[in-house]
């Protein structure tokens, strides 16, 4: 299994091909796009991320150590941060969720081109997904 730290790696090496943000947006709506279609049973408002402006699913699994996480937006650009999360997060453990910080959101450059709503629903889903990994570890 690759670690949360590993994918993230790759995802700032993915993203460092691109030379403007504007294939940069592109390619993070490409991967929103490749996402699974979310299960009906989690879009109901139980599942429903508070802090994001679009609409958010979110549920967690717990299977053992593993947390997968289920996710889905109405917007095209918060889908393709929620892939991203997903890539990094969902499959891991606890442990391993908890020891891998965000970081990479920074390196990439996210911080500097989102909106502040984006920036504020992306902070409610890796607070979501860090709660989630703490509750599953304790």
């Amino acid at each position: 299994m690759t670690t949360a730290a590993h994918q993230a790696d790759e995802i700032v090496d993915e993203f460092a091909f691109f030379d403007d943000w504007e294939d940069r947006y592109q390619h993070l709506i490409d991967l929103g796009r490749k996402l699974p279609p979310l299960d009906e049973r989690y879009k109901t408002d139980e599942f429903r991320l508070m802090g994001c402006q679009s609409v958010v699913h979110f549920a967690t699994e717990t299977e053992g150590e593993t947390l997968t996480f289920h996710a889905a937006s109405d917007a095209a650009i918060v889908q393709g941060l929620i892939a991203v999360m997903m890539r990094v997060y969902s499959g891991q453990s606890a442990a391993d969720i908890l020891a891998t910080p965000p970081e990479f959101l920074n390196k990439i450059g996210l911080d500097e081109h989102l909106s502040p709503t984006r920036k504020n629903g992306l902070a409610a889903m890796v607070t979501a997904i860090m709660s989630e990994a703490g509750k599953a570890q304790t």
